[in-house]
């Protein structure tokens, strides 16, 4: 899986490269996120004429098609949970844009549904605000779930999240028709080149995103930086332990200082101090297994913040920073709802094995145990645990 990550923030990287070839950067007010992208050019020196539809058409294919190698790649999808609707709506809306592009493409401007400029300006102001809704009711449906949702049934889950999505779209769509549309701009000031532009914003949340997790990310680590490599090789350990156990069938797992039930002695024996001093902090366990995953997505989208990158919001709004925003969410849920259900969780499994870094943080020892401590999507099916 991280193999797959990688190959996929590379072609995300190769692919804001090419769209600098296609677009200006922002005028004056940069700081607005505003850009320019550049439709047509003509080279009056050599009478040459240049349209930029074909290329912003197979950018968007490329886009589709690491989409959908992203959400394939990932968690299993458990449409009972809001932010799995939404990966479907902005795969589903990729597909469509890609088509109203290429229709644009070979019909031609006059012929098409959408001029290629509205196209590309109403896209960017679209999804540049679907990620502070989607963000918020992500986090709100897992930390909800357990309270209000337990006892609903898959159906209703379902159908009250497809709303909730089918909302955010519309309102985002709403707020597309009344932003402000300039058309497409001739630029007068290149040389000989005559160039049509258009305006088209980019996602200032995602960059705040981008910067504050990498920023954070980055003063996280440095004080525990000597031992992480050593973390990492027990976490590689249990993953193993993890992968042959499931293999195998078999009853022996970790066991941990955590008892599920308070009243009922396990007898574990406790491990000296100063073995104890070496075990991560448990939020820093957590961040260590987002980062191990999530790094790649992160470096290479700081790499196109500090080379300058413009890359507008139906480029930056992508299925990758979804899932690293969703892996965010469920860590966060996670870590909070830990101090009273242990490794044990309702939220739905996602590409950042929490519950191995739950026991990274915890007293680590071989032993034989029910499988469903460490395996929260086994429900609990006996409260007694025998040793």
């Amino acid at each position: 899986m991280t193999e797959t990550l990688f190959f996929l923030d590379r072609l995300y990287s190769e692919l804001c490269t090419e769209m600098l070839s296609v677009s200006f950067p922002s005028l004056e007010n940069s700081q607005t996120g505003k850009m320019l992208a550049v439709l047509e050019q003509w080279d009056e020196s050599s009478d040459q004429h240049t349209d930029n539809t074909k290329k912003y058409f197979m950018l968007f294919l490329i886009k589709c098609g690491l989409e959908t190698a992203v959400f394939y790649s990932c968690s299993p999808k458990k449409y009972t949970y809001f932010l799995s609707i939404c990966s479907l709506s902005i795969l589903v809306a990729d597909f469509l844009l890609t088509f109203l592009m290429g229709s644009t493409w070979f019909l031609g401007a006059e012929k098409s549904l959408m001029a290629p400029c509205s196209l590309l300006a109403n896209a960017s102001t679209i999804y540049g605000a679907l990620p502070l809704p989607m963000m918020l009711l992500g986090l709100v449906d897992y930390c909800l779930e357990d309270i209000f949702m337990s006892g609903c049934s898959v159906f209703w889950k379902t159908l009250r999240n497809v709303i909730l999505t089918l909302v955010v779209w519309a309102v985002a769509a709403y707020y597309s028709f009344y932003s402000e549309y300039a058309g497409p701009v001739e630029l007068d000031d290149v040389g000989e080149i005559k160039v049509f532009v258009c305006e088209v914003t980019e996602s200032t949340l995602i960059t705040a995103f981008v910067l504050g997790l990498s920023t954070a990310s980055l003063l996280t680590l440095v004080p525990f930086w000597s031992r992480i490599s050593h973390w990492v090789r027990e976490a590689d350990r249990l993953i193993e332990a993890r992968e042959q156990q499931k293999n195998t069938g078999s009853d022996l797992f970790f066991t941990s200082t955590w008892n599920p039930n308070p009243g009922t002695k396990i007898g574990l024996e406790e491990q000296p101090e100063e073995n104890s001093l070496k075990r991560p902090p448990l939020w820093f366990g957590m961040t260590l297994g987002f980062l191990l995953f999530w790094m790649p997505y992160l470096v290479m989208s700081m790499t196109c913040l500090i080379c300058g990158f413009g890359v507008p919001a139906y480029f930056s709004v992508n299925l990758l920073w979804l899932e690293c925003s969703n892996s965010l969410l469920v860590g966060l849920v996670f870590w909070a709802k830990s101090g009273k259900n242990g490794p044990y969780s309702s939220l739905p499994e996602n590409v950042c094995l929490w519950q191995v870094y739950w026991h990274l943080s915890r007293d680590i020892r071989l032993s034989l145990l029910p499988v469903a401590l460490f395996n929260p999507s086994l429900e609990r099916k006996s409260s007694s645990l025998h040793v």
